[in-house]
């Protein structure tokens, strides 16, 4: 069994790259927070209400002449909203507008996205991560963020046009594409942790078997038994056996019963 090389070239370890990207979440939410109560004329808050957030993801992205950057965490109305907006810059005949589109494997199986990406391929970059901040920025010059308030438990969406919060956010968006799985790699290593033989290594981790006799079951030698189970922790993105089994069981790749 071969496994994903191509993910120990960049040097980063699973959990650096969530607890940098949970750290931006926690960032753009306090950032929020703060320019809420100095900056009320350039923050407008769209507070549920699902259609005025479709309404100015679409305005957004329409009147975009240098850059899209979006971070989608979820599938969902929102993705769906956000792709189609997007093949639609991409099919407007317009001056061509390059656009970063940072997905986790939820939102990227969500088809609205999948065909934006598909119709922008000259034009669209995307990579994978899986812990993100609902972030939208257009141009540099404005941006729409959802976020937390935790002084009423609930989130609201947000449009910013305050010059030093969207460049805040914009470092925080090229911090989590920098730490993110390009999709080309993101794919060769979701289509080799579906081969039988990481699924019989998979099955006998979430099944608790020691390692010496899941080596024996998969007829490998205990080295090597545990060289293939590092491979398919770095391929999940998984810090410890544990996490790679739940993250095994979210993506199909073993029963939930195992």
């Amino acid at each position: 069994m071969t496994g994903p090389a191509k993910t120990s070239d960049s040097g980063r370890s699973a959990d650096s790259v969530e607890a940098a990207l949970l750290k931006a979440r926690e960032l753009i939410e306090s950032t929020m927070s703060l320019h809420r109560r100095t900056a009320r004329n350039s923050v407008i808050t769209l507070e549920r209400d699902e259609a005025a957030v479709a309404n100015a993801v679409d305005v957004l992205i329409g009147q975009a002449k240098r850059s899209v950057s979006v971070a989608l965490p979820d599938g969902g109305e929102r993705a769906k909203t956000v792709g189609a907006a997007m093949e639609r810059l991409f099919t407007s005949g317009r001056k061509r507008v390059p656009a970063r589109l940072l997905c986790t494997s939820e939102s990227l199986r969500e088809s609205a996205v999948r065909s934006a990406v598909e119709r922008g391929e000259a034009q669209v970059q995307v990579r994978v991560a899986e812990a993100l901040a609902d972030t939208l920025i257009v141009d540099g010059r404005a941006a729409m963020v959802r976020s937390r308030v935790e002084s009423r438990g609930e989130e609201v969406v947000s449009v910013i046009e305050d010059p030093a919060l969207v460049r805040t956010l914009g470092l925080l968006f090229a911090g989590a594409w920098g730490s993110a799985v390009p999709l080309a790699e993101h794919e060769w290593i979701s289509k080799w942790l579906r081969t039988e033989s990481v699924r019989r290594i998979l099955e006998r981790l979430c099944q608790g078997y020691t390692d010496d006799v899941a080596a024996r079951e998969v007829e490998v030698s205990l080295r090597t038994y545990r060289r293939h189970v590092a491979e398919i922790m770095r391929g999940l993105g998984a810090s410890s056996r544990f996490q790679a089994g739940v993250r095994a069981v979210e993506l199909g790749l073993v029963p939930a019963g195992d």
